[in-house]
C-alpha cells in the first residue's frame, strides 16, 4: 500500500467524517462519500486520489457510532487510516468493514508525504522523510479479515468459528 498523507488533527467525529446535515444519504453511500470529510477539510473529498491515507492524531472516530463512517472513506479509495488512538467502534467499525486502521505516532507525518503501510511487518515508511514509524502487528485474525475485504466476507469464506 502507497499514497499520499492527508493530515487532520485530534478528534475527529464521524460528524467530521459523515456530517449529519446528510443523514438523509445514509441509503446511497456513493452519494455521502462525496462530503467524506468535508467538515474537516473541505479539499478533501474534491482531490483525495485512490490509494491515499487519511493520518490524524487522537481518537479518530469519536461521536456516535456511525458504521457508515468509515465504509465512505473506504469508497473513495482511501487505503488506510493511520491515527496515534482511536475511538474503539470506530475502529472495530474500520476493521469489520475492511479498512485498516493503524495506531502509531503521527507526528512524524505532514499533508502530502509519501506513505507505504506493511501490516504484517507492523511499519509505515514515510518515503518523503525517509523514516520507518513502527506500530505492534495486528492480531492475526484481524489481518485474516483485512485480507478478505472485511467480516462479511471473512465469515463467507471461513465461517464465525474462526473467530
Amino acid at each position: 500500500m502507497t499514497g499520499r498523507a492527508w493530515k487532520f488533527g485530534d478528534n475527529i467525529t464521524t460528524d467530521h467524517i459523515a456530517p449529519g446535515r446528510y443523514f438523509h444519504l445514509r441509503s446511497n453511500l456513493e452519494e455521502l462519500a462525496k462530503h467524506v470529510l468535508e467538515d474537516a477539510r473541505p479539499d478533501f473529498p474534491l482531490n483525495v486520489k485512490k490509494g491515499d491515507f487519511v493520518v490524524a492524531g487522537v481518537n479518530f472516530g469519536s461521536g456516535s457510532s456511525r458504521e457508515h463512517a468509515p465504509t465512505i472513506i473506504k469508497l473513495v479509495g482511501v487505503e488506510a487510516v493511520v491515527a496515534k488512538s482511536f475511538a474503539r467502534i470506530f475502529y472495530r467499525n474500520a476493521i469489520n468493514i475492511g479498512l485498516p486502521a493503524v495506531i502509531c505516532d503521527t507526528s512524524l507525518i505532514d499533508d502530502g508525504d509519501l506513505l507505504s503501510l506493511d501490516l504484517s511487518a507492523g511499519v509505515v515508511v514515510n518515503h518523503t522523510k525517509g523514516l520507518e514509524i513502527r506500530f505492534p502487528p495486528l492480531p492475526d485474525t484481524m489481518k485474516k479479515i483485512l485480507e478478505v475485504g472485511g467480516l462479511i466476507p471473512y465469515i463467507k469464506r471461513f465461517g464465525d468459528l474462526q473467530l
